[in-house]
């Protein structure tokens, strides 16, 4: 935790950062689909954990995208959340961004981890980090002095790839020299090479992301939030987070709204501050101020008035006036479900929120049940424990 954070904040940012699982996990089998009264059809009053299933979507506006999941299962946000807390364990709680460049890079890219749907920022990051280093081999080329002919020089961008993909500054040279020496013995060539590496290195860009404004500009927030819960720079370190997926203007301003809600709701600050503080920093406050109004929940209505689509103006009044009128995790989460679209999408905000607030079990807290089912949610809930308990 932050040296910020309140002394007994360990627990709370436990329950949010578990929420936004079990939230997502919880909307998977109805995500995109847009027909709030098809919802109801196939979900019922409890439309959580339903297994992903094409015929949902059948003669009604939605899209289909999570093909051979099965229920408890995560969506692509919570994925890319699960490589952001990946790469905060691996830097001891700090935002790394060439670490978390690269390990987004190796889970979504060719030969990864993820099987599933891909979004259109997280597309167009993969090729823009492919571009960026593309353009850092040119420059780094184009900059040496040494004799080389046109094979050594594919053989030298060859040998160290692999190690500026992975290491940066002074970890390079040694490495890159040995990977070198088993082609060529010359220290001239060896030297061009360690100075091609520490080249691309200086010029891959910390901007790698879309220019696009949707929710997975935010989606990926929770984690980075508890690890800087109460810091000066916690604004910092979201613009730069965002800005590796979404390198949008718009997006970084919502971003910045969604993290200071959070940040509120970890350190135990009421959710009418929360919501107050965190409209300072919105894009569109009037649309924030219009969603809360009214004394009754209806999610559908806020769906239709907004939008449910992934895009950050319709989601984030969705998401408040979904916290600001239910007062328990189930039914800020079936709510999410039932106002359809992208109810992942919102569901990584909606969901940490509520177990801020209202803790683990209970009537008003995430059931253990849900816990339960979540796939993987034995590693998922030791990876929480680790980033929060951490120094």
């Amino acid at each position: 935790m932050n040296q910020n954070t309140p002394a007994d904040a360990a627990p709370r940012l436990i329950n949010a950062l578990a929420g936004g699982w079990v939230a997502d996990a919880a909307s998977l089998g109805l995500h995109w689909l847009y027909d709030s009264q098809r919802i109801v059809e196939v979900g019922g009053h409890s439309p959580e954990f339903l297994p992903p299933k094409a015929e949902y979507f059948e003669g009604v506006f939605g899209y289909f995208a999570h093909a051979g999941k099965q229920p408890g299962d995560v969506s692509h946000y919570g994925a890319a959340t699960g490589v952001l807390t990946d790469s905060l364990l691996a830097s001891e709680g700090r935002l790394d961004i060439r670490d978390y460049q690269r390990r987004f890079r190796a889970f979504f890219g060719p030969g990864g981890q993820w099987q599933g749907y891909i979004d259109n920022p997280t597309r167009v990051t993969l090729d823009n980090l492919n571009t960026i280093e593309q353009k850092a081999i040119e420059q780094a080329q184009s900059g040496t002095s040494a004799e080389l002919t046109d094979k050594q020089k594919r053989i030298l961008v060859q040998k160290v790839l692999p190690y500026t993909r992975r290491l940066s500054g002074d970890q390079l040279a040694d490495p890159v020299r040995r990977a070198i020496s088993l082609t060529y013995q010359e220290s001239g060539v060896q030297e061009a090479g360690v100075h091609l590496a520490e080249t691309i290195d200086q010029h891959l860009l910390p901007e790698s992301g879309a220019d696009d404004m949707q929710l997975p500009a935010v989606s990926k927030l929770p984690p980075l939030v508890a690890r800087y819960c109460g810091s000066d720079s916690l604004m910092e370190v979201t613009e730069a987070a965002v800005r590796v997926t979404n390198h949008n203007d718009e997006a970084v301003d919502w971003a910045k709204c969604a993290a200071i809600l959070l940040d509120q709701l970890f350190q135990g600050n009421p959710l009418s501050a929360a919501l107050e503080a965190a409209k300072a920093e919105a894009p569109d406050r009037e649309s924030l101020n219009n969603a809360q109004a009214g004394s009754s929940l209806d999610a559908v209505k806020a769906g239709d008035t907004f939008g449910r689509t992934c895009y950050l103006h319709e989601a984030m009044p969705v998401i408040f006036h979904i916290l600001s009128h239910v007062d328990s995790f189930t039914d800020a989460v079936r709510a999410n479900i039932h106002c359809g679209g992208d109810s992942c999408g919102r569901a990584w905000i909606i969901g940490p929120a509520m177990a801020a607030l209202h803790g683990v079990g209970g009537e008003r807290g995430i059931p253990l049940s849900w816990l339960a089912r979540v796939t993987g949610a034995a590693d998922i809930l030791t990876d929480i424990e680790r980033l929060v308990n951490s120094q």
